[in-house]
């Protein structure tokens, strides 16, 4: 089966480099042959050896947030793509071989959300599903109309119902991907003294909210000190953006 890594670039949020340093992250940690495609609404500045797409079309107006757009990843024509496609987020750090995201036998996979322990809601940081087979998930999208938000936080909790309604919902090995500020980042008041913790066992590291990584890389203060991130400088093993 054909192997796809994605990932979607809209808008003004991330700019190319983050589509590049991404792509230079699954290049030095994935050995299975695939393909690494970007759909996007601009193309500027996205290196070669990338391959491009038009960002799929959904109409999401009037929804608050913009990560609802993901859902048109499950259009069926999806490019012109076969087979498997992982998905990652533009702002997630690769720190070690993912081939086993590949290995895993299954029609979608996704990160247990760490913020819904008892919810079977999901984290739609690192995603893998079969394309052009979930055309279905679109069409509930519609269906549900401008009051979707009334019934689902956000489109991860959508997918993640609609996925667990056709009973194919998995959950990826929780040590495989972590949440940098769930199971880096020190609690308070070591968080001003120590560095966060490089997950060693962790394959992904992913930046929900913020801090993003530039902002970690750098240092960072949130939330009345609370969230305050000395510059976490072991980063650069890992990450390719210039900082």
């Amino acid at each position: 089966m054909d192997k796809n890594v994605i990932c979607v670039k809209w808008g003004n949020k991330f700019g190319s480099e983050w589509v590049n340093n991404l792509h230079r992250m699954v290049e030095k940690n994935l050995t299975v042959a695939h393909r690494f495609v970007c759909f996007t609404d601009n193309k500027e500045g996205i290196e070669e050896g990338i391959e491009i797409f038009p960002l799929p079309e959904l109409n999401d107006d009037g929804l608050p947030e913009k990560a609802w757009k993901k859902l048109g990843l499950f259009t069926d024509k999806l490019g012109d793509l076969q087979g498997e496609a992982l998905f990652l987020d533009l702002d997630v750090v690769i720190r070690d071989n993912i081939d086993c995201f590949f290995e895993q036998e299954g029609e979608f996979f996704i990160i247990k959300d760490w913020d819904f322990p008892d919810d079977i809601i999901g984290n739609s940081s690192v995603f893998k599903f079969n394309v052009n087979k979930h055309r279905d998930i679109i069409d509930n999208f519609y269906k549900e109309g401008k009051d979707i938000r009334d019934r689902y936080r956000n489109e991860q909790a959508f997918l993640s119902h609609q996925m667990n309604k056709k009973g194919i919902l998995k959950y990826w090995d929780k040590k495989w991907c972590v949440s940098f500020k769930r199971n880096c980042l020190r609690k308070f008041p070591l968080n001003y003294f120590m560095v966060p913790k490089d997950p060693t066992e962790a394959k992904i590291i992913v930046f929900h909210g913020r801090p993003n990584p530039l902002q970690a890389y750098n240092g960072f203060w949130g939330k009345g000190g609370l969230r305050y991130v000395k510059p976490t400088k072991w980063l650069d093993n890992y990450w390719f953006l210039k900082k």
